[in-house]
């Protein structure tokens, strides 16, 4: 693909810095969820069999350029240590002499955890000289932080212009699914996109109707192209000023040969509340006092058998309002489904974005899945055809 792997690289003798992603969240100096922090381990123990010294970089938060001593690393430090196995010397800033000092000290079989890059106002402007300045530590760049792949900032792209550059085994993974669900997939290839609004996805939408055969539309955005077609959707969320926009992408798909399923039947309310008063009704016999909020068995039907006949699957959003019950139905029936067909060898799925990973995580379907990324916005962007600075950077 264009890109190296840290199989590519020697690392013996070398100081190796590894862009991460450990924005987890804290509690008090606490980690209560270390999924970022697992999902590095495998490169950093890598680079440390391979006799190599381990200098993370990262950034926690929104400091904008200043130094906040509430987004520090260095509360990571226990959680680090536990999840390596190995000692980590914590360092206050990721450039400059202290940096230097720190990395001279850094012995065999240690880590080093350099400061916020984004206390330094030239860490998101791309700034040259920062990145020229935190290149003199390290003498290979190692980027495992896909999920910050899409931000152009001086430790994601400019580092990768000084140094011999590589993909860390999570930045690996996600772009070996991620090219095997969108740019070279086994057919047929189902999409399912849902989520709250048109509006924040029709580039994906867009992009998506050129690639996959088949392109299921779950959640309020269904009822903004149900109403394109001149449905009534009662008080469902519902864009309507995008109507047009929904009939474009109609026939974009029917130009390209991708079928569009949107729901035959809906689950409809008239309290958005958990437990609410429901029934099943056609798609176009919406009560003008109702909300649409899940499709219905006879949508789940069509979205299993669309599986049914698919090799790939790529999905993104729920199909209904899944954190409410009884409106969680079609969304774990059909991530069920998915993850039915994929144990028993005949699917490849690949999911991820925004509230994607906590509907397959409800529906206890996520471990059966093929990929789940954890990164949202660069998830979405490369679904959306867009071209990722920090994963550019490594192909130059």
């Amino acid at each position: 693909m264009g890109w190296n792997s840290l199989d590519d690289m020697d690392l013996n003798g070398k100081r190796v810095l590894v862009r991460v992603d450990i924005n987890v969240p804290m509690e008090e100096d606490r980690v209560t969820d270390d999924t970022r922090i697992q999902r590095i381990v495998p490169t950093i123990r890598h680079i440390l069999a391979q006799g190599g010294h381990p200098i993370l970089l990262a950034h926690f938060g929104r400091p904008k350029g200043k130094v906040v001593p509430d987004m520090s690393l260095q509360p990571l430090v226990p959680a680090l240590e536990a999840a390596f196995g190995a000692p980590v010397m914590f360092c206050a800033d990721c450039r400059g002499p202290a940096a230097e000092a720190a990395v001279g000290a850094q012995s065999d079989g240690q880590v080093v955890l350099l400061e916020n890059t984004r206390f330094h106002a030239g860490e998101e402007k791309n700034d040259a000289a920062l990145a020229a300045e935190m290149a003199k530590l390290g003498d290979v760049y190692c980027n495992d932080a896909f999920s910050a792949a899409h931000r152009a900032h001086a430790s994601t792209e400019g580092l990768a212009r000084e140094l011999p550059a590589c993909a860390g085994r999570l930045m690996q993974a996600e772009l070996t699914a991620l090219e095997g669900a969108l740019g070279t997939p086994v057919r047929p290839v189902t999409a399912v996109v849902g989520g709250a609004k048109v509006s924040t996805k029709l580039d994906l939408l867009g992009n998506l109707v050129a690639k996959v055969d088949t392109l299921v539309i779950g959640g309020g955005m269904a009822n903004t192209f149900l109403a394109a077609q001149g449905v009534d959707v009662g008080k469902s969320l519902c864009e309507h000023d995008l109507a047009e926009t929904a009939r474009e992408i109609f026939a974009k798909a029917e130009a390209a040969g991708c079928t569009i399923l949107l729901p035959s039947d809906v689950v409809v309310a008239r309290e958005f509340k958990a437990g609410a008063e429901n029934e099943t009704v056609a798609a176009s016999a919406c009560p003008a006092d109702a909300m649409i909020l899940d499709a219905g068995a006879e949508t789940v039907a069509a979205v299993s058998a669309a599986l049914d006949q698919s090799k790939t699957l790529i999905w993104n959003g729920p199909m209904g309002a899944f954190e409410i019950p009884p409106f969680d139905g079609a969304t774990n029936a059909a991530a069920q489904k998915a993850a039915e067909l994929t144990k028993a060898g005949t699917l490849t799925s690949v999911a991820g974005g925004g509230d994607t990973v906590a509907a397959l995580n409800q529906a206890g379907a996520a471990e059966d899945f093929t990929y789940i990324s954890t990164a949202g916005g660069a998830f979405l962007e490369w679904m959306e055809g867009k071209e990722l600075p920090g994963v550019a950077a490594l192909t130059s």
